[in-house]
């Protein structure tokens, strides 16, 4: 008997814990790999792991059962609404706004603020040089995001006034706001858009339509280039999902979103 028992508790001390897996938006993964982090770390039953690979993939993860949660910088579009159904959960877990930046050198040289149809028009080709904006005499290096991302939906539909805009002025599509980060400060003459958690080290955002993407001017809704950070499920929450969702809701949650340069909710 006592030894029954010793083996009963050396199993349930060595048990496993059940994995959960985050996948989708970039923009949000630096807040989910960092609650991830704490969570994991404060108790045994569930593991979860984070990996991006862009809003779109997410969605279509969690619908294929391939993931029990997907990051997104948008919210669902009726599109995939018919395309899947009306199964989707939603969670609000924190605001960012998309923040236009340039180069550190072209910010030097006085490029602080862009107007919508300025942006609109480097995008699609209409202006190249930066001393058509009051920069340098300096061909523009346009930056964009792939498709499928959400940060791309979200600037295509706010600034070029439709999702599937034709963005001829594009140089080089970057796979996530990192990399967006990348291209930006290896360069002399960018601009590019990225969330705003993701200014600085030589990436400078700019204002847009007069307005700088501050954390106040987000949080009051002032910049227009505002939106919501979301967690989706398809279905109901499997119970590692849902412990690991009302953890980053929760206070410890909310308190890493604004260490990670979000607006928490």
């Amino acid at each position: 008997m006592l030894v029954w028992l010793s083996l009963a508790t050396l199993s349930l001390c060595t048990a496993m814990p059940v994995d959960v897996t985050v996948m989708g938006s970039s923009t949000v993964m630096p807040l989910a790999e960092a609650a991830a982090e704490a969570f994991n770390q404060e108790q045994n039953e569930y593991l979860v792991s984070v990996t991006a690979g862009g809003t779109g993939a997410g969605i279509l993860g969690i619908v294929e059962r391939k993931y029990n949660i997907a990051m997104a910088s948008r919210i669902i579009t009726e599109e995939e609404k018919e395309r899947f159904g009306e199964s989707f959960q939603q969670f609000k877990v924190g605001v960012d706004g998309i923040s236009i930046a340039v180069s550190d050198e072209i910010y030097q040289k006085g490029v602080r603020n862009l107007n919508r149809d300025q942006v609109k028009r480097i995008y699609s080709g209409e202006i190249t040089n930066w001393k058509e904006v009051g920069g340098p005499d300096r061909d523009i290096y346009v930056v964009s995001r792939e498709y499928g991302s959400g940060t791309r939906d979200d600037f295509n539909e706010a600034v070029m006034e439709e999702i599937d805009a034709e963005t001829d002025g594009v140089d080089t599509i970057a796979y996530s706001g990192a990399a967006v980060k990348t291209a930006i400060s290896r360069s002399d003459r960018a601009i590019g858009y990225l969330g705003f958690n993701y200014l600085g080290g030589g990436v400078q955002g700019i204002a847009f339509n007069g307005i700088v993407p501050s954390y106040e001017n987000i949080k009051l809704d002032i910049y227009e280039l505002k939106r919501n950070l979301y967690f989706y499920t398809f279905g109901d929450p499997v119970p590692g999902a849902r412990a690991f969702i009302d953890f980053v809701l929760g206070p410890q949650g909310q308190k890493i979103a604004a260490e990670e340069g979000f607006i928490p909710n």
